[in-house]
C-alpha cells in the first residue's frame, strides 16, 4: 500500500496557486514517509533528459514516495547552469501536479545565488528548499549565525537544514541544531545525515529539548534506516535505486511490524550497501535506475564516475540476489 495511503495526514493541506497555476504543498514540521532524492538524467552527450524526468516522477510516486528532493547532492545540481536547474525544477513539478511536496536544494557558496535559486523555485511552486551549511563554518555560533541569515534571507519560506558532516566537513552539535530549531520556526525538517548519527535523533526526541515539533528525515542512502524509525525519526530523505525499500520499510514501522520491515530490509541491504560506495555511488544508482527503465541513460554530467564492465556485472549480481531474497519472502 502507498504510505500516503496510510498517512494522509502528515502534511499540511494549505495549498497556494503559484505563477503557473498548479497547486503544491507546503512543506511542513509534519512531513514524513519518504522523500525521494531525485537523480538528474542526462543523455550521453551530456543533455537533460526531460522524458526520462516524467517517468522518474512517475515511477517514485507509485513506488508510495510521499515527496520528493531536487537537487540535492546527488541530483548533480553544481553541473546544471542557473537555467538548466530551472528547467529541471519546472519539469518535475508540472509532472507532480501538487500530489507531493517538491523540496529543491539550493546549497551555494554565496548568499546572493542561495536567495535567487530560493525565489526562482518557489515561484515555480516548491515546497520548501534545502540548504546544507559551508564548509568554512567551524564553530557553534559561526554555524548558529549562518541559519539566522538563512533565515531572514529567505523569509517565510520553509527550510531543510541538512546536516551531512562526511561531505561538508560541518559538525553539527544536537544543542546546536536545538537552537536553530527554537530560534528560526520555519527551519521545519533536519535532514540528518550525520553517521554515526542515531545519539544525534535520541537528544533531539527527548522531551523538552525542542520546543516545537520537527520533522526528522534521514538520508545516507536508507543504511541505517530501520535504527533510524526506532530512535524517533519521521523517515527518509535520501535516494537509492529500490525507493520502495524505504517506504515499506517507513510503513511496516508505522503499523507497528518492526520485524517485517526488517526482513525487506536486509533483503535490500547488500545493493544498498554497494550504492554508498563514495565515487561510484551516483554511477551505480542510475546504472540501476536505467536498468530499471527508470531512465533512458546511466550517463553521468562531466566530471562523473563510469562504471567498468566488473563493477556493472556485480550490480546484475546483487539485484538476481535481491529478487531471489524478495520472492523468499512473499
Amino acid at each position: 500500500m502507498p504510505i500516503a495511503r496510510l498517512w494522509p495526514n502528515l502534511v499540511t493541506q494549505r495549498q497556494w496557486n503559484n505563477a503557473t497555476g498548479a497547486k503544491m504543498t507546503e512543506l511542513t514540521s509534519k512531513a514524513a514517509g519518504v522523500f525521494v532524492i531525485a537523480v538528474t538524467p542526462f543523455y550521453p552527450d551530456g543533455r537533460i533528459d526531460l522524458e526520462s524526468c516524467d517517468r522518474m516522477v512517475d515511477f517514485y510516486l507509485q513506488a508510495g514516495a510521499t515527496g520528493l528532493t531536487v537537487l540535492g547532492m546527488m541530483g548533480e545540481a553544481p553541473k546544471l547552469t542557473v537555467e538548466e536547474s530551472r528547467e529541471v525544477v519546472a519539469r518535475i513539478l508540472a509532472r507532480v501536479q501538487g500530489r507531493v511536496p517538491v523540496v529543491v536544494g539550493v546549497s551555494a557558496p554565496g548568499f546572493a545565488q542561495i536567495g535567487a535559486l530560493t525565489r526562482m523555485v518557489m515561484d515555480l511552486g516548491a515546497a520548501g528548499v534545502m540548504v546544507a551549511p559551508p564548509g568554512s563554518l567551524r564553530t557553534d555560533e559561526q554555524i548558529i549565525s549562518y541559519y539566522r541569515q538563512i533565515a531572514e534571507l529567505i523569509g517565510d519560506v520553509p527550510f531543510v537544514l541538512q546536516d551531512f558532516p562526511l561531505v561538508t566537513g560541518v559538525q553539527i552539535a544536537p544543542s546546536v541544531i536545538a537552537r536553530i530549531v527554537n530560534e528560526l520556526p520555519r527551519c521545519v525538517c533536519l535532514k540528518h545525515e550525520d553517521w554515526p548519527g542515531l545519539e544525534k535523533i535520541s537528544y533531539l526526541r527527548q522531551q523538552g529539548v525542542l520546543e516545537r515539533p520537527l520533522s526528522i528525515l534521514c538520508g545516507n542512502g536508507g543504511l541505517f534506516l530501520p535504527e533510524e524509525m526506532r530512535r524517533g525519526a519521521d523517515g527518509a530523505m535520501t535516494g537509492f535505486a529500490y525507493p520502495e525499500m524505504m517506504v515499506s520499510v517507513v510503513a511496516h514501522h508505522a503499523r507497528g511490524y518492526d520485524a517485517r520491515g526488517r526482513d525487506i530490509f536486509d533483503a535490500y541491504l547488500p545493493l544498498a550497501r554497494f550504492e554508498q560506495q563514495p565515487g561510484l555511488g551516483l554511477a551505480i544508482r542510475k546504472y540501476t535506475l536505467a536498468k530499471r527503465g527508470i531512465i533512458a541513460h546511466d550517463a553521468l554530467r562531466k566530471p562523473g564516475a563510469v562504471l567498468s564492465a566488473q563493477s556493472r556485472a556485480e550490480v546484475d549480481a546483487l539485484i538476481e540476489r535481491q529478487e531471489r531474497r524478495l520472492k523468499e519472502l512473499q
